[in-house]
Parts: C-alpha cells; sequence; structure tokens
C-alpha cells in the first residue's frame, strides 16, 4: 500500500488535543482542537478517531497519523509508561487506536515530537545533532541526529529532567521532591511550578517572569545559573550543534542571552559553539513533529 502524501500530526494533551494536517512541504492544510477526554482512556480512542476521521473527510484524503503523548511505550510490555496523563499508563495505546483507525499508526514522546519538529524545518534544520527542550509544567528532551529520532533501547532518549541538577550548591541539597520519586531532578527546579516554588511568594511561573521586584530578578537569575548547568552537563554528553528551548519558559527573551555566557563555565571544551534557540514553530512544534514522524522518519 502506498504510504499517504498527508500527515495527520495529534498532540495528545492533559487538557487538549489538538490536529494538524501538512502535506509533503509541511504547510499546513487544517487543523483542529478539542478538550481531551480527561481519565477515558476509551474516550480518549473515540475522540482520537473522531478527529481523524472528520479531518480526512474535509480535505477529501487518507492521511498518515502520528501521535505525541505525555509519555512513552515501553519497548519491553508495549503499554504506555511514564504518563502524567494516568488513564494511559499500562494501555496498548498503539495497537488500539491502529484498531480503531485501521491502519499503522506512530506514537512518540511529545518532547520528542518538539524536537523532530523543530530539527526537521524548524530552529534546528540543516543541524546535525539537535537537543529540543520543554521547560513547562514538566521538563522533558528529545535528540534528533542526522534528521532521526532518536529512542534507545528503554525508549527514554533526552529525558534529561529526571537526572539530579549538576553541580548543586549547598543550598540546593537534597533539592525537592519529586513525583518520580527522588529529590533533586532537574525538572523540580526548572519546570514553571518549580520556578514558583523557589521564588516563594504565591506567584506562578508566568507573574515571576513578568514580575520586576528584586525577589523576582534574583529567582531568575537562580533559575538561569541552574539551566545553564543543566544544559551543560546535556552538551558534555552529546555535544549537539543546537539547543532549540520550547514549553512556556522558552518565551524568556533574557534565557538566549543569559545561558550561552553562564554554561561555558562549566561545559569541559576550551570553547561552546553549540548554539541556543528559541522554537520557530512555537506552540505548534509538538503537533507538527508527531506528523513528521511519517513517511521517511524512523526511531533507531
Amino acid at each position: 500500500m502506498a504510504t499517504p502524501s498527508l500527515r495527520i500530526g495529534i498532540d495528545l494533551g492533559g487538557t487538549k488535543t489538538e490536529a494538524i494536517v501538512l502535506n509533503p512541504a509541511g504547510r499546513e492544510l487544517a487543523r483542529e482542537r478539542i478538550a481531551t477526554a480527561k481519565g477515558s482512556y476509551e474516550g480518549t480512542i473515540a475522540a482520537i478517531r473522531g478527529l481523524v476521521e472528520g479531518l480526512e473527510s474535509r480535505l477529501g484524503a487518507t492521511a498518515s497519523v502520528g501521535i505525541g503523548i505525555p509519555g512513552t511505550v515501553s519497548p519491553r510490555t508495549g503499554l504506555v509508561k511514564n504518563a502524567n496523563s494516568t488513564w494511559l499508563i499500562g494501555k496498548p495505546l498503539d495497537r488500539d487506536l491502529e484498531a480503531a483507525l485501521g491502519r499503522p499508526v506512530r506514537l512518540a514522546n511529545d518532547a520528542d515530537c518538539f524536537a523532530l519538529s523543530e530539527a526537521t524545518d524548524g530552529a534546528g534544520a540543516g543541524f546535525a545533532t539537535v537537543f529540543g527542550v520543554i521547560l513547562g509544567t514538566g521538563v522533558g528532551g528529545g535528540i534528533v541526529a542526522h534528521g532521526r529520532l532518536l529512542a534507545g533501547p528503554n525508549s527514554i532518549a533526552g529525558e534529561w529532567g529526571h537526572n539530579p541538577l549538576p553541580w548543586p550548591e549547598d543550598g540546593e541539597r537534597p533539592g525537592p521532591v519529586c513525583y518520580c520519586g527522588r529529590s533533586g531532578c532537574i525538572e523540580t527546579f526548572l519546570s514553571g511550578p518549580g520556578l514558583a516554588r523557589d521564588h516563594g511568594e504565591g506567584l506562578t511561573a508566568e507573574q515571576v517572569a513578568a514580575a520586576t521586584s528584586s525577589s523576582a530578578e534574583t529567582a531568575l537569575a537562580r533559575y538561569e545559573h541552574r539551566l545553564a548547568r543543566a544544559l551543560a552537563g546535556v552538551i558534555n554528553i552529546i555535544d549537539p550543534h543546537v539547543v532549540v528551548l520550547g514549553g512556556g519558559l522558552s518565551k524568556l527573551e533574557r534565557l538566549y542571552r543569559n545561558i550561552p555566557a553562564l554554561w561555558d563555565r562549566f561545559v569541559f571544551s576550551d570553547h561552546v559553539d553549540t548554539l541556543l534557540k528559541p522554537p520557530l514553530h512555537g506552540d505548534s512544534s509538538g503537533v507538527r513533529g508527531a506528523a513528521w514522524l511519517w513517511p521517511g522518519q524512523y526511531k533507531t
């Protein structure tokens, strides 16, 4: 059977599910967003089926389907793991979607989809190695090398958010407790809730970022130092050509000035040529990356 030329990408979020249709050149043809069937596995399957059927009916064509999920599929069991949308955990989501849609589907972690989108036709296009970062409610990441999304045997490549914060200072040990059961994970410091907790005056991360008070400036300076250390650890391991930031905190313009000035002292090199960039596709990167899972993009 010939591979469809159109691609449907779906971003299955905790509160919203968004779908997009791309043509072979990456031009958006259609987009639709619905509320996620929160807490209902069967409702999630039905909602995705409805989105796909509705878009294909509107365009009069069949498309490939790629889906970004807030977790990943375990290579050992074939079931969803590590999902903060807990109703997906332990379910054969890919198999059930294939049965519902009558075709193969490809699933990837939502941070992987972000990285793939920005590496394919976004801020990382043309670079051999791209590390895509999510700085939002959680902290995630994805690695794309020579146009290929890396997964690894455990399907956790790029999950830097659940490593310990590098070079911790005295006041950072043992660090906040993480939902994964450990303390001091990068996510607990660099997520939006982590920034808000560190500021400690009842503001959200967005409010801290917009504030002009000395306490907000101090919290943001600490955040930048921690982000520089955390990214330096990634650079020391995979040495990416470019790091692209995504998620709500990626909108902080000061990060792109300040982080490269800080990470030099932690990277094991005489000079750091890695670039730090904002996303070209912004909030659309996740859903676009899901679409780019087909065709010709294979997990290795």
